[in-house]
């Protein structure tokens, strides 16, 4: 077991030890800096803001640059995760709040910012059910008939998940329960929180909590003006997703000859890529921002290039994909877009 001084908040090389800590593993190490700090009177809201909430913001700059790999990226999260734990075992504020519902949308599996939602809430006073990763819209909705909580809590992190964020969004407010969003999935400055008809956007825990800590349930528009989204477009695209990525498989092949010598895991991979494309190109055309493609696609560029992808890879790619939707102007517009975001 790791010995770790103690040290404050504030100490600058506080962040790269804790950093180090969960990259190599090291639970007690960990824990035992979160527990120092709270013996030393440090807020735990600052200890889940500043020091895991910023590390593990850090953990995936680290993997989109390839210094860290994926099962190292998952195993940092747990650390961090048992550290939360450690916080949240060390505080006990007796609710004199509401009640409110914390989950992500259905396929959304990114449940540390929840998580730590979830306990800044019930530190300010919130009785919290905390529903974690991957909520089913349908189950979600079961919960609120049966605990009647004042508020939902709703994260998307990735834009791909809008479609059932939308749903999920939709049926809380027809129960007549409130919706707050959060995670960057929503946009910047949460913008598609709106279009998808939530009350109201946060850009991070301690903003979640200062909202609803005020003016709290806000009066929100009818949730039946933002029930119905997306065209035939989106429809097109969303029906054929396997064809237009099988297609583009096999289009990619001969126009980028490189992937004859793919093993396995590299051609799994690019299926992977495709999907993705298909999946960002249905999302930015179910809320018409062309941005969700476009931030996409340069995201995807940095790190395919980090992994020593050549960006023309990509850029054939996002072709093999056009090729198909000629008789979908909307469609194109955005594909074009994003194939000028790569240099």
């Amino acid at each position: 077991m790791s010995v770790v001084p103690r040290r404050s908040i504030d100490d600058p090389g506080l962040a790269d030890e804790f950093l180090r800590l969960v990259g190599d593993g090291d639970e007690y190490g960990a824990v035992e800096v979160v527990t120092a700090l709270l013996d030393d009177g440090v807020a735990p809201q600052r200890i889940m803001t500043e020091l895991i909430a910023g590390t593990q913001a850090r953990v995936g700059e680290l993997w989109a640059a390839n210094e860290w790999s994926v099962a190292r990226e998952h195993a940092a999260t747990a650390i961090s995760e048992r550290a939360l734990a450690a916080v949240a075992a060390r505080t006990n504020v007796r609710p004199t709040r509401g009640r409110v519902t914390i989950a992500c949308v259905d396929g959304e599996w990114h449940a540390l910012p929840t998580r730590i939602l979830a306990e800044m809430l019930r530190l300010d006073g919130w009785r919290v059910d905390f529903l974690g990763a991957n909520v089913p819209g349908p189950h979600l909705i079961t919960h609120l008939h049966q605990t009647g909580p004042d508020v939902v809590a709703l994260s998307c992190m990735i834009a791909t998940r809008l479609p059932r964020a939308h749903a999920a969004i939709t049926a809380c407010r027809a129960a007549g329960v409130p919706v707050i969003a959060g995670g960057r999935g929503f946009g910047p400055g949460g913008r598609y929180a709106q279009v998808l008809g939530a009350d109201a956007w946060a850009a991070g825990a301690e903003e979640a909590v200062r909202r609803l800590a005020r003016n709290w349930p806000p009066h929100g528009q009818d949730p039946q003006l933002s029930a119905f989204l997306g065209d035939d477009e989106y429809t097109y695209v969303v029906r054929n997703r396997g064809q237009l990525i099988s297609t583009a498989m096999s289009r990619l092949t001969d126009a980028y000859p490189a992937m004859r010598e793919y093993n396995q895991r590299q051609l799994d991979s690019t299926a992977e890529d495709m999907a993705h494309i298909v999946d960002f190109l249905a999302a930015a055309l179910y809320v018409s921002e062309t941005p969700i493609f476009t931030d996409f696609v340069a995201w995807t560029n940095s790190v395919l290039q980090a992994r020593g992808v050549p960006a023309v890879a990509l850029r054939v790619g996002l072709d093999s994909v056009r090729s198909q939707l000629r008789d979908y102007p909307r469609a194109s517009a955005i594909l074009d877009a994003g194939a000028a975001e790569i240099k």
